[in-house]
């Protein structure tokens, strides 16, 4: 009889000729093993259900598959109902009708959710303290829209600069910048100001930074150009690079600075400045960028003449073109939150209630860390920057079977793979892996 936490000793072989697909789900199937994770969603995501066929852990694991297999929305995942070796590998009883899983994330939102945040954030704890003790922390903040087709709960208008006038959702995210892990965030309806519960998003991700960090620094664009973020940042003497938004006061003293050039068609600038509100004057960094000449009426940042601006404010006491540069760097949240959308279902809301919605934003940006974690933890040091998008077809998508062998149990893979020894790899590590 299969047990119900999946196969236990497995060998693998690429001697496979008739397969079934999501194969490869046995290695993350055996990531999951090693994290305990079963057995954690059991033990801390507990509340009462009167339906019992399958329990919490289980359900939630039904929501977890198709989010890093690709199946984009719920209704998708009836495949998985009839792959029995993907049931065999992974040790789910059966698969859930795509009805039940939403009837689930509705009861789960109330009773469950703030269990599986807790449960998440102490995973994230270990897990970015696995190579060396953080001394510094780099948390970098965005926020995205999420555009709505259907009548989706808080489904509202606001700000939306692809699909203008169409109802959406605005989240707020943090990641933590060395490891690009999520760190925290909030779903929000689409007419909410990008800075509004930003102040409260920084203390909460200051709360949760291990105790060996002694330095905060937070990079974001001028969405949360804010006195409230600047002053919360200093309350935990951190260092900030926010972008300026460029008011007419601005724009006349950037036009009017020194400038020194640092490269081609480049040059950068400071200067003391006090914002409207602001109760004292902050350091100031200005990038002036040369326009080609056919291109100097399409620039989206302020542009006069030749030239455009992008000024930032800060406390680093460092060179201004270190401040351009290591702002920078914050490009890869803004990859992160493409690769959600592409790659992961961020922009496939399931239902029509938001505290469902909700639910599954945090399941899907769990799922999220769970890849991240296992790229760094079990696979080549080549595989480590690629997306889920590049992942899936040479892992997960991988035709293979379960058969029994003289020497046990066997996942068996096709021989022609593109890089069977990067499967093998993942194979042994997570195999290993003591978490």
């Amino acid at each position: 009889m299969r047990h119900r936490r999946g196969l236990r000793r497995v060998r693998v072989a690429f001697t496979g000729d008739r397969l079934t697909r999501f194969g490869g789900a046995f290695l993350l199937h055996l990531f999951f093993q090693r994290l305990h994770l079963r057995q954690r969603l059991k033990d801390e995501v507990r509340f009462p259900q009167r339906n019992n066929t399958y329990s919490i852990a289980e359900m939630l694991l039904a929501l977890l598959y198709p989010i890093v297999l690709g199946l984009e929305r719920i209704e998708t995942t009836e495949l998985l109902q009839h792959n029995g070796v993907f049931q065999t590998l992974t040790g789910l009883p059966t698969y859930p009708d795509p009805t039940s899983l939403r009837r689930f994330l509705r009861r789960f939102a109330a009773r469950g959710l703030p269990k599986l945040r807790c449960l998440h954030d102490r995973f994230l704890a270990r897990m970015c303290q696995r190579s060396r003790p953080l001394r510094r922390m780099l948390f970098d903040l965005d926020s995205t829209v999420l555009t709505l087709y259907g009548h989706q709960e808080k489904a509202r208008r606001g700000y939306n600069p692809r699909k203008r006038g169409r109802p959406s959702y605005h989240p707020l995210v943090c990641f933590e910048g060395q490891t690009r892990d999520f760190w925290h965030g909030e779903l929000r309806p689409g007419d909410i100001h990008t800075v509004t519960g930003a102040v409260w998003l920084l203390r909460a991700c200051i709360a949760k930074m291990p105790a060996t960090v002694r330095q905060i620094r937070v990079r974001a664009d001028a969405g949360f150009f804010d006195y409230k973020v600047v002053r919360t940042v200093e309350e935990h003497r951190g260092k900030f690079v926010i972008v300026a938004r460029l008011t007419p006061p601005l724009k006349r003293l950037v036009t009017g600075l020194t400038y020194t050039e640092v490269g081609r068609d480049l040059a950068v600038a400071e200067c003391q400045y006090q914002p409207h509100g602001w109760p004292r004057p902050y350091r100031f960094v200005v990038v002036r960028k040369t326009l080609p000449e056919e291109d100097t009426s399409q620039t989206t940042l302020f542009a006069s003449g030749r030239y455009s601006y992008h000024a930032f404010v800060t406390n680093l006491r460092i060179w201004p073109i270190a401040v351009y540069r290591f702002y920078n760097d914050r490009a890869a949240v803004e990859l992160i939150i493409k690769e959600l959308k592409a790659d992961y279902p961020l922009a496939k809301i399931p239902t029509g209630q938001f505290a469902a919605n909700e639910a599954y934003f945090h399941l899907l940006l769990f799922g999220y860390n769970l890849m991240n974690w296992w790229k760094r933890l079990c696979l080549p040091a080549a595989y480590h920057t690629m997306t889920l998008g590049t992942l899936r077809p040479r892992f997960f998508w991988l035709p293979a079977e379960v058969v029994r062998l003289s020497q046990g149990l066997t996942l068996r893979f096709p021989p022609a793979l593109p890089d069977p020894a990067a499967i093998q790899h993942a194979f042994d590590r997570s195999g290993h892996l003591r978490v």
